[in-house]
């Protein structure tokens, strides 16, 4: 399987006043193209910090991460946002959607801010289409119900054809029903298309779901 992701030795410590805490600790793990793989751990366990290292919206103490060869611990923080941009998706936990901005907007947004080429109704329609809220494009996220609010984040994190999706606990908000919907959409995506995603997650039916689970506790993989 080729390699999207490599995190090696990686350490990430904050300043609380004059203490040091190590959030993670040495932590190494490959990720495959096309993988859909579950990072679990209990609350302050590291796997959120790890996923943000993984996601360029932070950069590691030490070590080394790298995305499809590059080592983005080495960029600058606007050749991070560039490579965020070009590469990645995400899924966040409260769906963050924009409350202004109706269904198809708020998947239009990264395309317009990122100036992607192409036709980007298409994409946007392509999208919603995808994630079986095509009939759902004019509604604001007031006007949504938290699973179709989460599939428009969906939506929004592959509407730029990422290589990589990550998903910070995703179905924490939902009920069990709709939390197991958004697992089988997840993973049908990922078969159709081969985009690989990495949650964050102590659920149950993403770990049952996922192609590989990686334990992490105290900032360290178990």
């Amino acid at each position: 399987m080729e390699e999207r992701v490599a995190v090696r030795d990686v350490s990430k410590t904050y300043r609380l006043g004059t203490q040091t805490v190590a959030a993670l600790s040495h932590v190494s793990v490959t990720i495959g193209a096309g993988e859909f793989m579950a990072i679990a751990g209990p609350s302050g366990s590291g796997k959120t910090t790890l996923l943000n290292l993984i996601g360029c919206l932070d950069a590691p103490t030490s070590g080394e991460i790298a995305i499809d060869g590059v080592d983005v611990a080495a960029l600058s923080p606007g050749r991070r946002a560039e490579l965020r941009a070009a590469k990645l998706g995400f899924v966040f936990q409260t769906f963050n959607l924009i409350p202004v901005l109706t269904a198809y907007e708020n998947v239009e947004y990264p395309l317009l801010i990122h100036r992607h080429g192409g036709d980007t109704a298409a994409r946007v329609r392509r999208a919603l289409d995808e994630v079986g809220l095509e009939d759902r494009a004019r509604h604001r996220p007031s006007e949504l119900s938290g699973g179709q609010q989460q599939r428009v984040a969906i939506a929004r994190a592959l509407v730029a054809d990422p290589a990589l999706v990550l998903a910070d606990e995703p179905t924490a908000n939902l009920d069990s029903a709709t939390g197991r919907d958004i697992v089988g959409l997840m993973r049908r995506l990922n078969r159709e298309h081969g985009t690989t995603f990495v949650f964050s997650t102590h659920d149950p039916r993403i770990m049952d779901a996922a192609d590989r689970v990686v334990q992490i506790a105290d900032g360290r993989i178990r």
